[in-house]
């Protein structure tokens, strides 16, 4: 479940407290928490462990030593909370079910996620869709062409919001009705850059505004790095539609091939410094990306066996996570041989209007064939 904050840090239980207070020290990055837990093995007793014992983890100095034997005794976490209950932001802690199943398996997963909106058990399929500030027409159109394809055929997009690019793919999502999730740089209630603020208001209605960093937080230099990780962390893939050769579009890549995620790059003109990075990906081994096709069956394997709901039926395409009970029916009536609309209509139990008009939206959603004007088959 989600971590709901309140004005009383004490309805909040030891260990999320204590993740809190970790999260918010400074000189705790990342990989020097992971360093810290593994030592100790929680939160609490890292924030419990003596002077001596801190200076044996590697990196830890007397600055920081002390700064953490500070954290218990700070009185800023309680104003925290307010903040984040009066914005309507959410706390998910990291051992909590609500937390990202796909973060939690990166080197250097945030100890809290800060949360304007939700995020779904569906949203483990989800695709990167990120590129260039300085993008041209073309590159906003593929961005656009394919997370609105992906977005339809049930996969959440994540992206940066920042200029260019990564604008266009959420907006692209959200105009075909899908989910997609920000990431943010510094904290979600001081959206950056300023003038997508009524873009992070409409995501939070339609997926999730998120960030690693307090409300306090302003961008800076090292938290654009650090934010890509997150944005390739709650992806099975990347697609880089746009990149110049030192593009942080670049950074998320190698994030992704880190991170062991699948990284696709979309060609462009090879006079063009926006595709340089994209054909450098391209010549390393990132896989050519011409229509969403070429994204959706590399996501196969990765759809099999995955339970639409607990105890549910499974999922043989992304597609199969947006459709609603009655598209459910005639989905599970079709059959693996081409099945005539007689039978659809007899193992659904529903009406032959309310079957064709669902069998036309399975079309356009790629989840079955018309062979005939009366057979039909799974495609």
């Amino acid at each position: 479940m989600e971590i709901r904050p309140t004005s009383d840090p004490c309805g909040l239980s030891d260990e999320v407290l204590a993740a809190l207070r970790l999260n918010l020290v400074p000189g705790v990055g990342p990989r020097m928490r992971q360093e810290l837990l593994a030592r100790f093995g929680s939160a609490r007793a890292v924030l419990a462990a003596a002077p001596s014992r801190l200076r044996e983890v590697p990196g830890v100095g007397q600055k920081l030593c002390s700064a953490i034997a500070a954290a218990s005794a700070d009185h800023g976490l309680p104003a925290e909370i307010e903040h984040c209950r009066q914005h309507g932001v959410s706390l998910v802690v990291e051992g909590q079910p609500a937390y990202p199943r796909l973060l939690r398996e990166i080197p250097d997963p945030p100890g809290v996620l800060f949360v304007r909106g939700t995020i779904e058990p569906q949203d483990s399929l989800a695709i990167a869709v990120v590129g260039t500030r300085h993008a041209t027409a073309y590159g906003v159109r593929q961005a656009e062409r394919l997370a609105g394809s992906l977005a339809r055929a049930g996969v959440t997009i994540v992206s940066g919001l920042a200029r260019g690019i990564d604008a266009a793919a959420h907006r692209a999502a959200l105009e075909a009705g899908g989910r997609t999730l920000a990431v943010l740089p510094g904290s979600v209630t001081e959206v950056y850059p300023a003038e997508h603020r009524d873009l992070a208001v409409h995501i939070a209605q339609h997926g999730a505004v998120l960030s690693e960093n307090p409300s306090d937080s302003r961008p800076r230099r090292g938290t654009f790095p650090r934010r890509n990780r997150l944005i390739t962390g709650l992806s099975v893939g990347v697609v880089i539609v746009e990149a110049s050769l030192r593009s942080g579009a670049l950074i998320s890549a190698n994030h992704a091939m880190e991170q062991g995620r699948e990284v696709f790059a979309v060609p462009g003109r090879v006079d063009s410094r926006a595709s340089r990075g994209c054909h450098r990906l391209l010549r390393d081994g990132a896989k050519l990306v011409e229509t969403v096709d070429d994204i959706l069956d590399e996501l196969g394997p990765l759809v099999e066996n995955v339970p639409r709901n607990r105890g549910g039926p499974l999922l043989r395409h992304p597609a199969e996570l947006r459709l609603n009970e009655q598209e459910q029916q005639v989905l599970a009536a079709v059959g693996e041989e081409p099945t005539t609309i007689d039978q659809v209509v007899v193992r659904s139990g529903l009406p032959v209007h309310r079957v064709l008009s669902t069998i036309s939206v399975l079309e356009m959603r790629r989840l079955v064939t018309r062979l005939s004007g009366n057979t039909v088959v799974r495609s």
